[in-house]
């Protein structure tokens, strides 16, 4: 592609000169490399002027012991740990949405009582008044920092769970201003 074109008649020439050893069209000239191609120096270069260069964290097991864990999300140090991998704690975005429910019913002590004492001029009815309180569903936790997403679901074990995920929650907040 560097030879000349041999039916170009002399009197119109465009683009770069194109004499023996000098690189065409979509090669960067000597000395200064042009746009999308490596900059010399290593290390990491932002795709954007005025972007900051991420901050370089210690590795795992230098900074203490973990201070928070909500399911698979664990806080040690200044980093968030994750399946998806680790995460500046910094800045880091926490959310919870709550996707438990609690469902009330007439206990089957309650309708058992009442079918043996409904004889006893109604008393028994009394028993189906007997309601037990059952919790099922999750609590979903997401964070996200670093460019990275990370969602967890904590099962709800009664109607405290949703208050107690919260308050560990704030704490992970205050951790990440």
């Amino acid at each position: 592609m560097s030879e000349p074109n041999p039916y170009a008649d002399g009197e119109y020439k465009w683009g770069p000169g194109q004499q023996a050893g000098t690189p065409g069209y979509g090669y960067p000239q000597a000395g200064t490399p042009g746009y999308g191609y490596p900059q010399g120096g290593g290390g990491y270069q932002p795709t954007l002027p005025g972007v900051p260069v991420p901050p370089q964290y210690p590795p795992v097991g230098q900074s203490g012991g973990a201070s928070l864990a909500l399911g698979d999300i664990t806080v040690v140090g200044d980093q968030i740990h994750t399946p998806a991998g680790p995460m500046p704690l910094k800045g880091a975005v926490w959310n919870a949405m709550d996707l438990s429910r609690t469902e009330e019913k007439i206990s089957t002590v309650g309708i058992v009582l009442a079918c043996v004492f409904v004889a006893a001029c109604g008393l028994g009815l009394l028993f189906l008044l007997m309601k037990e309180h059952q919790t099922t569903g999750f609590v979903q936790i997401t964070v996200t920092s670093g460019g990275r997403h990370h969602a967890t679901m904590i099962p709800a074990t009664g109607p405290h769970t949703i208050q107690w995920v919260m308050g560990q929650l704030n704490y992970a907040r205050s951790l990440s201003m």
